[in-house]
């Protein structure tokens, strides 16, 4: 399957080669026909990329400032390896496509397979052969639309946005600011209400295209008397409206329009243009100034975008989704047209051309720059819309090779942490790559010298070279992908948590404890680092000796996560105490030996919201040696602190870990420091899972402790629910 990328950190664009994406929860899976380049976002994203990485920190100082906090916070390394992971892959381009479905999933009862669909998102609707996209962001073709009209649609949408915020009555005049594709777009779809449209431009090219587009005066910036000619043509009064479609660094758009407007009228900023709104004329003319946010009410909200839930009509009458129709039956019904603004159109395996005429590299004026995709072969079509493998019984192939390894789940934290270690490990073979992403898992295959890479997780279970598998997935396919290796008679290594529902701990806790076939012949680790870090493996040893019980304070500056990101989720991320908690569960286990039997958790009460806030709490457990963990978890502390510190005291000494840089060992009135370079543990985690492998041992973390780190995170929603101690 063919796709467009750009490396973020080169800047390089390519036509690459990537398995085809697997079908998810509430979307559907298309086929692409057409994409449109929209030249003004992609080429500021492409230049962006492009950049050095001083013009880059210049343009975005307040990236540099959560990078600076971010190295107070986890240390110089971990900042350094954490941006150039990210720097050093892949991005996806486009975000306006039109195609036909092959596969919809079982969530989703108003689109079949067939159906010719225009798709939306910058995260789904890219510039390649096949892609899924949720179902909020498709929006079914009516009969008589062509494919390469219906690829328009999301920029269409925008504009329509753009027109809906400046809210135009019949008879009003509007300006349009601007008249590359979404100007141009603008201006007919305000023809298309009854107005009297306004066109302003710099380039006679494009002020040509306007006339053609409906403008009923089109003029231009430099050569004409802009502002005169909007007074002649409203009997003196100013654009009732104006729309600033324009993309520059220039001021001028804002400016203008400020002038043009008439007494208390609006003016609306849809494209990427400077906002210095000067005093004076709008002060003056009371004039409202709106911004237009993408293509609709449901941008930029997960519920919408990705879990599918609408806005009822009657409350929100035109979303995202409705906006999209709403340009399609123009389409149908003639109001628009796009045939006049597709200068050019080039097929996937020239795209690159494309590209260079937005980068100037062709001296050509274009406006709507079309891209198709040829037909997939049989072949091909059964690969991508075959139904999943039935889960297979427990079967240990005599086929398997221990050290040889499939990943599930290939984002920044597993090519950061991961992966490099596991490459330079003697003996070990990378053999296929999982990813939600194709390109994603593309850029880990070459990067890391998988052996293949693919979207579908069968893949890796279904290989019977695959004798260890690794997930490194959202926190809701942990558990299910954990027990299909398992049954497949393959070793796991997980990341945290192991589950996020107590049925799925049980069904892990039955099949490890409770099946002849699996015991001390398969290993399953946890992702806990900490209990790897050199730090906290001495705070252990350097109270080994006392046979005592400990008092241990783990102190966790968490920062605020928006309520929008996906840990929050309940599907996919489950939360932040079922997700992160878990961690700090599991290295007091560690550094006491024993597991918790009774447990407290408090959450703070947050006076101005009337509501408990479930990311900042305080959790006591009594251990099973008589031993105190307590751990304090923040989200409203101060960014710069270090976030991580744990206080252990045992017979009259104390360690104080310092966010895995510095600790502190009092003991006989003496104060003795040791000092790393932040390690976490995480190479040493990976290294102990690969020698256990290799020496055939039953586990690295005792089972029994896994499974009491979940069952504890489950405990401490109980505490919080029931408002009281629990015991597990």
């Amino acid at each position: 399957m063919k796709q467009i990328s750009q490396n973020k950190r080169s800047g390089r664009m390519d036509i690459v080669s990537v398995p085809p994406p697997a079908l998810r929860r509430g979307m559907v899976l298309v086929k692409n026909y057409s994409s449109v380049i929209s030249a003004g976002t992609e080429k500021t994203t492409i230049d962006s990329r492009k950049a050095s990485m001083l013009q880059r920190a210049r343009s975005q100082p307040e990236e540099v400032k959560k990078v600076v906090e971010e190295v107070r916070r986890t240390g110089l390394t971990a900042t350094y390896t954490r941006i150039m992971t990210k720097l050093d892959s892949s991005a996806a381009l486009g975000y306006s496509t039109a195609g036909v479905v092959l596969a919809v999933d079982e969530w989703v009862s108003d689109i079949e397979i067939g159906d010719r669909v225009a798709c939306a998102g910058a995260d789904f609707a890219h510039h390649s052969d096949v892609i899924v996209v949720p179902r909020n962001l498709v929006a079914k073709i009516p009969d008589g639309v062509s494919m390469e009209s219906a690829a328009y649609t999301t920029i269409a949408a925008i504009a329509l946005q753009g027109i809906r915020q400046a809210d135009p009555t019949l008879g009003e005049t509007v300006a349009v600011i601007g008249l590359g594709l979404l100007g141009q777009l603008t201006v007919q779809m305000l023809k298309a209400n009854g107005c009297t449209v306004v066109g302003i431009d710099i380039d006679p090219y494009v002020i040509d295209l306007a006339r053609a587009s409906g403008a009923d005066i089109a003029l231009h910036r430099g050569d004409d008397p802009v502002e005169a000619a909007v007074m002649a043509a409203t009997r003196g009064h100013g654009a009732d409206a104006v729309i600033i479609t324009a993309g520059t660094k220039d001021n001028d758009p804002v400016v203008l329009a400020g002038r043009i407007t008439r007494e208390r009228g609006r003016v609306v900023i849809v494209g990427a243009t400077p906002m210095d709104i000067p005093r004076s004329p709008y002060y003056q003319k009371e004039i409202d100034v709106r911004i237009s946010r993408s293509y609709g009410p449901g941008r930029y909200d997960a519920r919408y975008e990705l879990d599918g839930l609408d806005y009822p009509i009657a409350y929100v009458r035109w979303t995202e989704n409705r906006n999209m129709l709403a340009y399609l039956d123009l389409l149908q019904r003639e109001r628009v047209s796009t045939q006049h603004l597709t200068t050019h159109r080039f097929p996937v395996d020239r795209a690159l051309d494309a590209y260079a005429l937005i980068e100037g590299e062709k001296s050509e004026p274009y406006v709507g720059i079309v891209i198709s995709y040829d037909d997939l072969s049989a072949d091909e079509l059964q690969r991508i819309t075959a139904p999943p493998a039935p889960e297979a019984p427990i079967h240990i192939s005599p086929k398997r090779e221990s050290l040889t390894v499939g990943f599930i789940g290939a984002g920044n934290f597993a090519a950061g942490y991961l992966l490099p270690h596991l490459k330079e490990m003697p003996g070990v073979t990378l053999d296929t790559v999982c990813n939600r992403s194709g390109l994603t898992g593309a850029d880990m295959r070459n990067k890391f010298g998988f052996r293949d890479s693919t979207t579908n997780a069968d893949d890796v279970f279904a290989n019977e070279r695959i004798g260890t598998v690794f997930v490194a997935t959202r926190h809701g396919e942990h558990a299910p992908y954990a027990l299909r290796a398992l049954r497949a008679g393959q070793h796991v290594f997980v990341e945290k948590p192991l589950a996020l529902h107590e049925e799925e701990l049980s069904e892990i806790e039955e099949l490890l404890g409770g099946n002849e076939a699996l015991r001390g012949k398969q290993l399953l680790l946890v992702g806990y680092n900490r209990r790897f870090a050199p730090l906290v493996r001495e705070m252990r040893s350097f109270f080994a000796q006392s046979g005592e019980p400990s008092v241990i304070h783990y102190y966790v500056n968490a920062g605020f996560l928006p309520k929008d990101h996906w840990t929050h989720d309940p599907v996919d991320g489950g939360g932040r105490i079922l997700g992160e908690v878990c961690h700090f569960i599991d290295t007091i286990q560690f550094l006491t030996g024993a597991t918790p039997e009774r447990i407290h958790a408090e959450s703070m009460f947050t006076q101005s919201q009337n509501a408990t806030n479930g990311d900042s709490l305080h959790i006591t457990m009594r251990m099973s040696d008589g031993s105190i963990g307590a751990i304090t978890y923040a989200s409203n502390g101060d960014t710069s602190m270090p976030k991580e510190r744990i206080v252990m005291s045992n017979a009259n000494s104390t360690a104080v870990l310092n966010n895995f840089t510095t600790m502190e060992l009092y003991r006989g009135g003496k104060k003795t420091v040791r000092k790393s370079a932040g390690d976490k543990g995480h190479k040493d985690e990976v290294l102990a899972f690969i020698d256990a492998i290799k020496e055939k041992r039953a586990s690295v973390i005792p089972y029994d402790s896994l499974i009491a780190t979940s069952r504890a995170t489950f405990r401490i929603l109980d505490s919080l629910r029931l408002r009281e101690a629990v015991t597990l």
